[in-house]
């Protein structure tokens, strides 16, 4: 766990301590308000709860959308066959560099999941893959496309399957 937040402080960038610190000031000025405005109950709790949602969900979710813009790709899947000899599936697709950003590394992730005829249980069971397998892909640079392949090992599954395909870069 102390490896996963060390890695995590080590990936920041100057925008995630703009918003960090953005998100400190905003709780502080809603505090104060509610405080000059102790005397209207509903204005102050209102505020205090908009304080604490402040804090709480604006790191968070603004962390998520702002490295969705920050770092924005595309992920292609191009070919996926399964081999004959051995319980494996072979995926191979590309990764596009949409951002204005040089990608340093990308962690490319394959999730394998059964298929089924109802439109909504498909839907469900992609949150729960059977098999993921992820590779890093180095230096990409802006505007440019990396191919890549992948073997998911072992795959045993017998039935119909999807794939999906995410990266997340840095």
């Amino acid at each position: 766990m102390k490896h996963k937040i060390q890695a995590f402080i080590d990936g920041l960038i100057l925008y995630d301590y703009i918003l960090f610190g953005a998100s400190f000031v905003l709780f502080i000025l809603f505090i104060i308000l509610a405080i000059i405005l102790r005397e209207r109950l509903k204005t102050a709790l209102f505020l205090v709860l908009l304080a604490f949602a402040t804090i709480m969900l604006g790191p968070t979710l603004g962390f998520i959308e702002m490295h969705k813009f920050l770092y924005k790709n595309e992920v292609t899947l191009k070919e996926n066959k399964r081999l004959e000899f051995a319980p494996a599936v072979v995926v191979k697709g590309s990764l596009k560099n949409l951002s204005r950003f040089d990608f340093k590394e990308c962690l490319v992730t394959a999730s394998l999941y059964k298929i089924s005829k109802n439109e909504y249980k498909n839907y469900l069971l992609k949150f729960k893959p059977m098999k993921k397998q992820s590779i890093v892909l180095k230096d990409i640079p802006k505007g440019q496309s990396k191919e890549f392949k992948m073997i998911v090992d072992p795959f045993k599954y017998k039935k119909e399957y999807g794939i999906s395909l995410e990266a997340n870069c840095k």
